[in-house]
């Protein structure tokens, strides 16, 4: 039995010795307000998710400001230096993080699916987001709201979804995000590089701005 097994067991049981000094008359009423818990922090998440993520410049550390050589070739060399630093190891810590927690997320809400389908639609998401947000940071920002919420809208209709015992089971699966995850994020860090490139050599076309129409 690993920790996320164990882990499972003890809230299982916390949470059945809990219900055995509540009447069954208050059942429903625990049952709302725990849901309505878990449904207002995911949609918290969710809020944060989009505002960080869809940027098309996560970190903005500006680690070009402390490249201080005036000599062309060590200021190119700390240049490459600086960008290995901040888009080939930090870059990836962050991503993981968001990427992790969606995925946690998922196993409670995605009922039906094994963890391999859960890695593959959050890296699908985060991918998705992370494309859109070098073509247009608005794109990227309804993309990142769209998906998280259409998941829960199509969970909180899915028969079952409202069992406390059956999202609690569900912490089990945790330990099996670490079985594939390295592969999912390697994908989702090269295509981050690929795009920060495409997006320092191609020249940037400004989007067009619309103007209000003449009124007579």
């Amino acid at each position: 039995m690993g920790i996320s097994d164990t882990i499972s067991n003890k809230i299982l049981e916390i949470y059945n010795a809990i219900l055995n000094f509540i009447p069954a008359a208050y059942e429903i009423p625990i049952t709302l307000g725990v849901f309505i818990i878990l449904i207002s922090v995911y949609a918290i998440f969710v809020w944060k998710f989009y505002r960080f993520l869809a940027k098309r410049d996560l970190l903005e550390l500006n680690l070009g400001k402390y490249n201080r050589y005036e000599r062309a070739f060590m200021k190119k060399f700390f240049a490459v230096i600086l960008f290995i630093i901040e888009y080939v190891i930090i870059l990836p810590v962050v991503v993981f993080f968001w990427f992790f927690v969606m995925a946690i997320i998922l196993i409670f809400l995605a009922k039906e699916q094994d963890i391999q389908n859960i890695l593959l639609i959050s890296a699908v998401i985060v991918g998705a987001v992370r494309v859109a947000a070098y073509y247009n940071e608005d794109l990227s920002k309804d993309l990142a709201k769209m998906f998280p919420f259409t998941i829960l809208a199509v969970a909180i209709i899915t028969p079952g979804f409202f069992d406390v015992e059956s999202i609690i089971t569900k912490i089990a699966g945790i330990s099996g995000l670490f079985t594939n995850i390295v592969t999912f994020l390697v994908i989702i860090m090269v295509l981050e590089f690929i795009m920060r490139i495409l997006f320092l050599i191609m020249p940037q076309i400004p989007e067009p701005v619309e103007t209000p129409p003449i009124t007579q």
